[in-house]
Protein backbone atom coordinates (compact mmCIF):
# COMPACT_ATOMS: atom_id res chain seq x y z
CA UNK A 1 0.00 0.00 0.00
CA UNK A 2 1.48 3.23 -0.80
CA UNK A 3 1.50 5.94 1.39
CA UNK A 4 0.82 9.55 0.14
CA UNK A 5 3.52 11.91 0.35
CA UNK A 6 2.80 14.41 2.59
CA UNK A 7 5.36 17.72 1.79
CA UNK A 8 6.77 18.86 4.88
CA UNK A 9 6.33 22.50 5.82
CA UNK A 10 8.91 24.47 7.62
CA UNK A 11 8.47 26.89 9.99
CA UNK A 12 10.56 30.04 9.34
CA UNK A 13 10.33 32.32 12.21
CA UNK A 14 9.88 36.02 12.04
CA UNK A 15 12.54 37.96 10.80
CA UNK A 16 13.11 41.23 13.61
CA UNK A 17 13.29 44.40 11.53
CA UNK A 18 16.13 46.65 12.16
CA UNK A 19 14.88 50.05 13.72
CA UNK A 20 15.91 53.05 11.86
CA UNK A 21 18.44 56.36 12.95
CA UNK A 22 21.58 55.99 14.03
CA UNK A 23 22.72 54.31 17.57
CA UNK A 24 24.12 56.41 20.03
CA UNK A 25 27.79 55.52 19.47
CA UNK A 26 27.08 56.51 15.86
CA UNK A 27 26.01 60.01 17.01
CA UNK A 28 28.97 61.11 19.21
CA UNK A 29 31.33 60.07 16.26
CA UNK A 30 29.47 62.09 13.60
CA UNK A 31 29.06 65.32 16.16
CA UNK A 32 33.21 64.80 17.12
CA UNK A 33 34.03 64.38 13.07
CA UNK A 34 31.54 67.69 12.55
CA UNK A 35 33.08 69.69 15.25
CA UNK A 36 36.74 69.05 14.40
CA UNK A 37 36.23 70.11 11.25
CA UNK A 38 33.89 73.24 12.34
CA UNK A 39 37.26 74.15 14.60
CA UNK A 40 39.71 73.85 11.64
CA UNK A 41 37.35 76.38 9.74
CA UNK A 42 36.94 78.50 12.44
CA UNK A 43 40.87 78.50 12.90
CA UNK A 44 41.95 79.04 9.22
CA UNK A 45 39.25 82.00 8.93
CA UNK A 46 40.78 83.83 12.35
CA UNK A 47 44.00 83.25 10.77
CA UNK A 48 43.33 84.55 7.40
CA UNK A 49 41.65 87.60 8.98
CA UNK A 50 44.53 88.36 11.31
CA UNK A 51 47.13 88.21 8.63
CA UNK A 52 44.28 90.88 6.51
CA UNK A 53 44.22 93.03 9.39
CA UNK A 54 48.26 93.09 10.24
CA UNK A 55 48.80 94.10 6.20
CA UNK A 56 46.10 96.40 6.50
CA UNK A 57 48.04 97.89 9.46
CA UNK A 58 51.22 97.69 7.84
CA UNK A 59 50.15 99.59 5.11
CA UNK A 60 48.90 102.14 6.54
CA UNK A 61 52.19 102.36 8.65
CA UNK A 62 53.79 102.98 5.84
CA UNK A 63 51.56 105.34 4.02
CA UNK A 64 51.86 107.66 7.31
CA UNK A 65 55.37 107.15 7.64
CA UNK A 66 56.23 107.92 3.77
CA UNK A 67 53.91 110.96 3.92
CA UNK A 68 55.63 112.36 7.22
CA UNK A 69 58.73 111.59 5.47
CA UNK A 70 57.82 113.85 2.11
CA UNK A 71 56.81 116.33 4.12
CA UNK A 72 60.00 116.50 6.15
CA UNK A 73 62.53 116.02 3.37
CA UNK A 74 60.54 118.45 1.30
CA UNK A 75 61.18 121.47 3.78
CA UNK A 76 64.45 120.42 5.31
CA UNK A 77 65.91 120.31 1.18
CA UNK A 78 65.21 123.92 1.13
CA UNK A 79 67.06 124.64 4.56
CA UNK A 80 69.53 127.54 3.48
CA UNK A 81 67.33 129.17 0.79
CA UNK A 82 68.88 132.23 0.10
CA UNK A 83 71.04 132.54 2.60
CA UNK A 84 75.15 131.97 2.63
CA UNK A 85 75.32 128.70 4.49
CA UNK A 86 73.34 125.48 4.83
CA UNK A 87 70.76 127.09 7.02
CA UNK A 88 70.92 124.42 9.58
CA UNK A 89 71.29 125.63 13.08
CA UNK A 90 74.35 124.14 14.42
CA UNK A 91 73.33 124.72 18.19
CA UNK A 92 69.97 122.96 17.96
CA UNK A 93 69.95 119.87 15.20
CA UNK A 94 70.96 116.56 17.10
CA UNK A 95 70.00 113.25 16.63
CA UNK A 96 66.22 113.62 17.69
CA UNK A 97 65.96 117.43 16.68
CA UNK A 98 66.82 119.63 12.94
CA UNK A 99 66.22 123.11 13.12
CA UNK A 100 67.09 124.55 9.98
CA UNK A 101 66.55 128.45 8.32
CA UNK A 102 65.50 129.54 4.75
CA UNK A 103 65.04 132.57 3.23
CA UNK A 104 62.13 131.74 1.00
CA UNK A 105 60.48 135.05 0.87
CA UNK A 106 63.76 137.11 0.16
CA UNK A 107 62.03 140.56 -0.75
CA UNK A 108 64.16 143.38 -1.08
CA UNK A 109 67.40 141.16 -0.89
CA UNK A 110 66.60 140.25 2.98
CA UNK A 111 68.20 137.96 4.69
CA UNK A 112 65.92 137.70 7.29
CA UNK A 113 63.97 134.51 8.13
CA UNK A 114 60.78 135.88 9.96
CA UNK A 115 57.90 134.76 7.42
CA UNK A 116 56.03 131.62 8.19
CA UNK A 117 57.97 128.34 7.18
CA UNK A 118 61.40 129.86 6.99
CA UNK A 119 62.43 129.34 11.06
CA UNK A 120 61.64 125.44 11.08
CA UNK A 121 62.30 122.76 14.15
CA UNK A 122 61.52 119.16 13.21
CA UNK A 123 62.00 116.94 17.02
CA UNK A 124 60.30 114.07 18.25
CA UNK A 125 58.49 114.30 21.32
CA UNK A 126 58.56 110.68 24.04
CA UNK A 127 55.83 111.51 25.54
CA UNK A 128 53.17 111.76 22.64
CA UNK A 129 55.08 109.67 20.60
CA UNK A 130 54.84 111.59 17.62
CA UNK A 131 56.81 113.74 15.53
CA UNK A 132 56.56 117.46 15.95
CA UNK A 133 57.28 120.36 13.56
CA UNK A 134 58.13 123.89 15.27
CA UNK A 135 57.43 126.96 12.96
CA UNK A 136 58.67 130.00 14.66
CA UNK A 137 56.01 132.49 13.26
CA UNK A 138 53.14 130.03 12.44
CA UNK A 139 53.50 127.93 15.90
CA UNK A 140 53.64 123.71 16.49
CA UNK A 141 52.29 121.38 14.47
CA UNK A 142 51.91 117.25 14.59
CA UNK A 143 53.42 115.80 11.46
CA UNK A 144 52.97 111.92 12.53
CA UNK A 145 51.77 109.72 15.47
CA UNK A 146 52.84 106.52 16.74
CA UNK A 147 56.15 106.64 16.13
CA UNK A 148 58.89 104.61 18.75
CA UNK A 149 61.90 106.87 17.25
CA UNK A 150 63.67 109.06 15.05
CA UNK A 151 66.83 109.93 13.98
CA UNK A 152 69.01 112.74 11.97
CA UNK A 153 72.19 111.73 10.64
CA UNK A 154 74.00 114.26 9.72
CA UNK A 155 76.87 114.15 6.67
CA UNK A 156 79.76 116.18 6.92
CA UNK A 157 81.91 116.34 3.73
CA UNK A 158 85.31 117.37 3.14
CA UNK A 159 87.05 119.19 0.11
CA UNK A 160 87.57 115.43 -1.94
CA UNK A 161 84.02 114.74 -1.70
CA UNK A 162 84.15 112.44 1.06
CA UNK A 163 81.43 112.50 3.46
CA UNK A 164 81.20 111.74 7.35
CA UNK A 165 78.51 110.75 9.48
CA UNK A 166 78.64 113.14 12.84
CA UNK A 167 77.49 115.78 14.57
CA UNK A 168 76.05 118.64 12.11
CA UNK A 169 78.67 121.22 11.12
CA UNK A 170 78.95 123.83 8.46
CA UNK A 171 79.98 121.51 6.41
CA UNK A 172 77.14 119.19 6.36
CA UNK A 173 75.97 118.29 2.97
CA UNK A 174 73.75 115.68 3.07
CA UNK A 175 71.02 114.40 6.52
CA UNK A 176 69.78 110.66 6.74
CA UNK A 177 66.30 110.89 8.27
CA UNK A 178 65.15 107.25 9.96
CA UNK A 179 62.02 107.22 10.93
CA UNK A 180 60.38 104.24 13.04
CA UNK A 181 56.46 103.97 13.22
CA UNK A 182 54.40 101.70 15.80
CA UNK A 183 52.00 99.86 13.58
CA UNK A 184 48.37 98.69 15.76
CA UNK A 185 48.04 95.55 17.42
CA UNK A 186 46.13 93.33 15.45
CA UNK A 187 44.38 90.41 17.12
CA UNK A 188 46.77 86.71 16.89
CA UNK A 189 49.55 88.58 15.81
CA UNK A 190 52.75 89.68 17.69
CA UNK A 191 52.37 92.69 19.30
CA UNK A 192 54.33 96.14 18.75
CA UNK A 193 55.77 95.35 15.37
CA UNK A 194 57.12 98.80 14.01
CA UNK A 195 58.61 99.20 10.36
CA UNK A 196 61.21 101.47 9.38
CA UNK A 197 61.49 104.31 7.03
CA UNK A 198 64.47 106.14 5.81
CA UNK A 199 65.05 109.51 3.87
CA UNK A 200 68.22 110.35 1.77
CA UNK A 201 67.96 114.46 2.35
CA UNK A 202 70.49 116.78 -0.14
CA UNK A 203 71.02 119.86 1.52
CA UNK A 204 71.11 121.98 -1.91
CA UNK A 205 72.04 125.05 -0.54
CA UNK A 206 74.56 124.14 1.37
CA UNK A 207 78.35 125.54 0.30
CA UNK A 208 79.43 122.20 -0.86
CA UNK A 209 76.20 121.13 -2.87
CA UNK A 210 76.14 124.52 -4.24
CA UNK A 211 79.84 124.32 -5.39
CA UNK A 212 79.24 120.82 -7.15
CA UNK A 213 77.07 122.77 -9.87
Amino acid sequence: MIQALKPSIERQSPVASKPAGFSLIELLVSMSITMLILGVAVATFSAALGRREREASRTDALTSAQAALNIMSREIGNSGYGLINSGLVLSDCTEKRIHFRSNIVNTGNSMSTDSPGEDVTFYYDSVSQSVVRYDAVGGTSGVINRVSDVDFIYYNYSLNGTATAGAATASTGRVNIKLTVIMADVRQQPTNQTVTLTSDVTLRNSPYMLGQY
